[in-house]
């Protein structure tokens, strides 16, 4: 059984809503009320644990938010690994209009965190025993534009692959240590790192391959939402089309595509079944509602009707 740890600098309690319709001013009765432990890892770590592997969740948390944050995660049978902050954890919340079928999302930014705490966190990352480590997530404010660079310093001096899902400084941060095992940027967070409008098919496969020949990524998996994905590796690029499926709410969509693309590589399987299966994981994913994630029998249902790659 394939062990992962997963690195959340920014986690969240996540609070899904669900109205009859959304108004200004008025006091607005919800229907129904959902809690779940989130943010980019810890996402990722429940789904992968879903799909039958093991994870263990780092992450930052502090405050009465942070204690209630360690009780979700203990309600999912999640192991975890608390880095105490002095700030309170944020708490995002999203409402889904029954009338218009819209969803309403609100995130705050999070706690400023303190030089000793994320040093604290990269010391615990020198020990950390795992087959994979996946980092996912924004940095929050505090952390240097660096913090994943390091982590996958320390990653490769362990021999453990790194596996990096940011965006802005996170992600180009991150790629600037070089020899990323896989990283899964979206079309619109390569575009910022190329630089360039990627507009085109040829575009793109370019920028994704930008990243495997400058040795910044082995492999490169950019989702396209519901256009499916591209995958970029050293023999070249390859792109599959999305499952079909009547779409929900895009939360996590991303997080499961990763814990699903993750699960395949610990699995031996090829990188090429990997990815499709990851492509499986999305499509469930944006099947249910806001508050919940991929479930299993859909992934492995869904993974049938991912076309072969050629």
């Amino acid at each position: 059984m394939t062990q992962i740890a997963t690195l959340t600098l920014n986690p969240t309690i996540d609070v899904a809503y669900e109205v009859d319709r959304v108004f200004h001013t008025r006091k607005i009765r919800t229907n129904s009320e959902f809690y779940a432990p989130g943010g980019g890892g810890i996402n990722v770590a429940r789904v992968f644990a879903r799909l039958g592997g093991q994870a263990t969740c780092h992450y930052l948390a502090g405050g009465v938010t942070g204690a209630a944050l360690d009780n979700l995660l203990d309600r999912q049978g999640l192991s975890r690994n608390r880095v105490a902050i002095s700030g309170p954890t944020r708490i995002s919340f999203a409402a889904l209009e029954r009338e218009s079928g819209k969803e309403f999302r609100f995130v705050p930014p999070g706690p400023a965190i303190l030089p000793e705490e994320w040093r604290e966190c990269l010391a615990r990352l020198r020990d950390v025993e795992c087959e994979f480590l996946v980092a996912s997530g924004s940095l929050p404010p505090g952390i240097p534009g660096d913090f994943y660079a390091r982590v996958a310093s320390i990653m490769a001096s362990r021999r453990i692959p790194f596996v990096l899902d940011s965006s802005g400084a996170g992600l180009s941060g991150g790629l600037a240590a070089g020899a990323i095992h896989l990283v899964t940027p979206s079309i619109g967070e390569l575009a910022q790192l190329a630089g360039r409008p990627l507009d085109s098919r040829e575009s793109l496969r370019a920028a994704a391959m930008d990243l495997v020949r400058s040795n910044k990524a082995r492999n490169v998996a950019v989702t396209l939402g519901h256009e499916g994905a591209l995958l970029a590796d050293a023999s070249g690029t390859r792109f599959v089309p999305a499952v079909k499926v009547v779409t929900r709410s895009a939360v996590g969509a991303g997080d499961s595509f990763l814990a699903a693309m993750v699960y395949g590589m610990g699995e031996g399987w090829t990188i090429d079944d990997a990815f499709r299966f990851g492509l499986a994981a999305g499509a469930a994913a944006v099947m249910n509602p806001g508050h919940d994630l991929a479930d299993k029998d859909d992934v492995w249902r869904l993974y049938r009707q991912v076309p072969d790659i050629d």
